[in-house]
C-alpha cells in the first residue's frame, strides 16, 4: 500500500447476540448470550457528529416463553468487585442453571457439574445478567481507553445505558423492573436507581441488595475512622460462635449481646482514646465476644481489623478463616503472619464457578468467543473515585433521593451473618441512616443467613434466599 493511501478503517463492531431455546421442568425459555455494542453520542465543535462505539458489553438474558411482558418482571443483575463478572448470581442463585461448588468442609471436586436450578428466580421474573467492561467477555473497542469505563460514575453510566437499551430493543418499559446487585454491586444497584430515573425516567419496582455496601466508611478500615471497628463486631462474634468459641449458647443471644455493645458501650470507649477510665473491661468485653485473646485485644488498641482477625482467631489451631465466607478453613505457610496470604473460601469456589461459565456459555448458550472470560479480574484498578475527593464513597443519597421520588420503590436487603467482608451490621447501620421519611421505611425488608458473602454457597441458604427473593418481586410487581 503506497504511503499516500488511506488506511482501511476498523470494521464497526455489531452486536453478536446468540439465541437458543430451553427447558427446565414446566418452563420454556428462551436464551441470549453475546455482545452488544455500547455506543455514545459525538458532538464536534457543537455539532453532532454520530454515534461512536465505545465498548461491547456481555449480556446473557433468559426470557420465559409466552409471557405477558406487561406484568411479566424483569430483573438485571450483576456482581461486584469492582471487576467481578456477574457469573456468582447468574450460576449461583438466579439463573436456570447452577454449578455444584461444594460447600465448607465438603468442597467440590474437579471436574465439577450444573445442574437444573429448580428454584431459578425465572420462575418469577425474566432474568438479564450483566458483566461490566473489563469483565466476563465485555471489553473496549478498538482505539478506546478500558479506563474510561473503571470508576464510580462512568460504570453507572454505562450500565445504566445498556439497561436501557436492552428494555427499548425488547419492548419492555412498562413491565415491572428490579435491579439485583451484590457486593460492589449493591453500591451501583443504589446508584442505578437513582440515575435511571434522573437521567432516563425509567422507575423501578425494586431493588435486591445481596451482601450489601452502601458507604465505604462502614468498612474501610481508615485512621481516625472507628465506624468499621464497631460495625464488624457482630460478625466477629458470629465467627466466634460459629468455630465453637461461644460454647453452647445460641447464635441469636451472642449476636444480641455483641449487637448491644456495638451500640452502646464500645463507640464510647474508642471515643475516648486516653480518657478511657476501665481499660481493662472494655479489653476483657471485646476478647470474651470476638473469641481472641485480651493480650491481642490489649495491643492492638481495642480496635480489630477485620483480616487481622481471620488469621488471628484460630492461630491457635494454625488455621485461618475465609474473609468471604468465615465458615471456610484454610492453612497457611507462616502461622506467625500478621495478615493472611489468601482467603480459602474465595480459592474454593473460584474452580467449580470459572469452569461451569467457561463451559456453559459455549456448550449450552452456543457463544463462541476466544477472550478469557474474566471471573474476577484486577484490570479494572485503579478504580476512580474521583467524584469523592476528600470524603467517603457514598450511596445512601443516592438511594434515599431515589426512594424520596418513587415512593412505591421497595428494597430488599440480604445479609450473612459469616460474611467478613460486608457485615450486616454495617448494613443496618446505613438503612437506619437514609434520608427518608418514617412512612416509607416499612419499603425495605431485611433477611438474614447463617453463611457468608455468597450466602448460597450454603444450601439450606440457598432454598430460603430463593424463597425469600421470589416473595419480594410478587410483592414489589403486584399492581
Amino acid at each position: 500500500m503506497a504511503d499516500n493511501e488511506e488506511q482501511p478503517k476498523p470494521a464497526n463492531p455489531a452486536d453478536d447476540l446468540v439465541t437458543t431455546s430451553h427447558t427446565i421442568g414446566d418452563l420454556a425459555y428462551t436464551a441470549t448470550a453475546g455482545r452488544v455494542v455500547l455506543r455514545r453520542e459525538v458532538l464536534t465543535d457543537g455539532k453532532f457528529d454520530g454515534h461512536l462505539a465505545k465498548a461491547e458489553v456481555f449480556l446473557t438474558s433468559y426470557i420465559l416463553d409466552g409471557a405477558d411482558p406487561a406484568t411479566r418482571p424483569v430483573t438485571f443483575a450483576f456482581n461486584g468487585g469492582p471487576g467481578s463478572s456477574s457469573v456468582w448470581l447468574h450460576l449461583g442463585l438466579f439463573g436456570p442453571r447452577r454449578v455444584l461448588a461444594g460447600d465448607a468442609g465438603d468442597i467440590a471436586k474437579p471436574p465439577y457439574e450444573l445442574v437444573d436450578n429448580a428454584e431459578t428466580l425465572l420462575k418469577h421474573s425474566d432474568l438479564v445478567f450483566i458483566d461490566p467492561v473489563s469483565t466476563g467477555y465485555s471489553r473496549a473497542t478498538k482505539g478506546e481507553k478500558p479506563d474510561e469505563f473503571h470508576g464510580f460514575t462512568a460504570d453507572i453510566e454505562s450500565v445504566g445505558e445498556i439497561i436501557r437499551l436492552w428494555a427499548s430493543r425488547n419492548e419492555r418499559w412498562l413491565s415491572p423492573k428490579f435491579l439485583a446487585g451484590e457486593s460492589y454491586g449493591t453500591l451501583r444497584a443504589a446508584g442505578l436507581a437513582e440515575h435511571l430515573q434522573s437521567r432516563h425516567g425509567m422507575y423501578l419496582n425494586g431493588i435486591m441488595l445481596i451482601s450489601s455496601v452502601l458507604d465505604f466508611a462502614t468498612i474501610h478500615f481508615t485512621e481516625g475512622n472507628d465506624l468499621p471497628y464497631v460495625l464488624f463486631l457482630p460478625t466477629y462474634a458470629a465467627i466466634a460462635h460459629y468455630h465453637g468459641l461461644h460454647g453452647d449458647r445460641p447464635l441469636d443471644e451472642v449476636l444480641a449481646e455483641a449487637e448491644e455493645f456495638a451500640s452502646r458501650d464500645y463507640p464510647w470507649a474508642l471515643s475516648q482514646g486516653a480518657r478511657l477510665p476501665d481499660r481493662q473491661s472494655i479489653v476483657d468485653k471485646v476478647a470474651s465476644l470476638t473469641g481472641l485473646k485480651p493480650d491481642f485485644v490489649d495491643r492492638v488498641n481495642l480496635r480489630v481489623e477485620h483480616v487481622r482477625f481471620y488469621t488471628e482467631v484460630l492461630r491457635d489451631r494454625r488455621r485461618v478463616t475465609g474473609r468471604l465466607d468465615a465458615r471456610f478453613l484454610g492453612w497457611d505457610n507462616d502461622y506467625g503472619r500478621e495478615l493472611m496470604s489468601e482467603d480459602p473460601s474465595y480459592t474454593a469456589i473460584l474452580g467449580p464457578y470459572t469452569a461451569a461459565l467457561n463451559h456453559y456459555i459455549r456448550a449450552e448458550l452456543e457463544y463462541a468467543n476466544d477472550l478469557p472470560y474474566e471471573i474476577l479480574t484486577g484490570n479494572v484498578h485503579p478504580w476512580s473515585f474521583k467524584e469523592f475527593e476528600n470524603a467517603s464513597v457514598t450511596v445512601a443519597d443516592k438511594l434515599s433521593a431515589a426512594m424520596r421520588a418513587n415512593h412505591n420503590l421497595k428494597v430488599h436487603v440480604a445479609s450473612g451473618y459469616l460474611d467478613g467482608a460486608t457485615p450486616y451490621y454495617a448494613a443496618e447501620h446505613v438503612l437506619a441512616h437514609l434520608t427518608i421519611p418514617d412512612e416509607l421505611r416499612g419499603n425495605i425488608e431485611t433477611k438474614y443467613y447463617p453463611a457468608g458473602h455468597m450466602m448460597y454457597v450454603h444450601e439450606p441458604s440457598r432454598l430460603q434466599q430463593s424463597e425469600d427473593l421470589a416473595a419480594f418481586i410478587r410483592s414489589a410487581a403486584n399492581r
